[in-house]
């Protein structure tokens, strides 16, 4: 099953929690099409997670949706900000979406 373009999930994903009152923005942009997207947390006390694209030996052919993995669980914001520019660093097609949110869903499928 095709994937859906990496701008319009972003775009879909920030309206989403923007309409429920919570503040998410895209920090940084990627590839249109096909850049990997991450998901940093800002739980509002001091820690942040960081949402990674899962990886494909985990996924199911008929997945349509990203699916992500919780790369940094509830850590200091230097880690997860350390782990985004490494990653930028290597691949420079990535999204990066923040989102203030106290709740460990955010509405993303998360594998183990």
């Amino acid at each position: 099953m095709a994937r859906l373009r990496s701008d319009l999930w972003c775009a879909v994903f920030v309206r989403r929690h923007n309409d429920l009152g919570n503040i998410c923005v895209v920090s940084r942009r990627g590839d249109p099409i096909a850049g990997q997207v991450f998901i940093e947390v800002d739980h509002l006390n001091g820690t942040q997670s960081l949402y990674t694209p899962a990886p494909a030996v985990s996924l199911d052919d008929n997945t349509a949706d990203l699916v992500f993995q919780r790369r940094l669980f509830r850590v200091e914001p230097e880690k997860v900000r350390a782990r985004i520019a490494r990653e930028a660093d290597f691949d420079p097609d990535l999204w990066v979406l923040s989102l203030d949110h106290r709740a460990d869903a955010i509405g993303i499928e998360v594998v183990d």
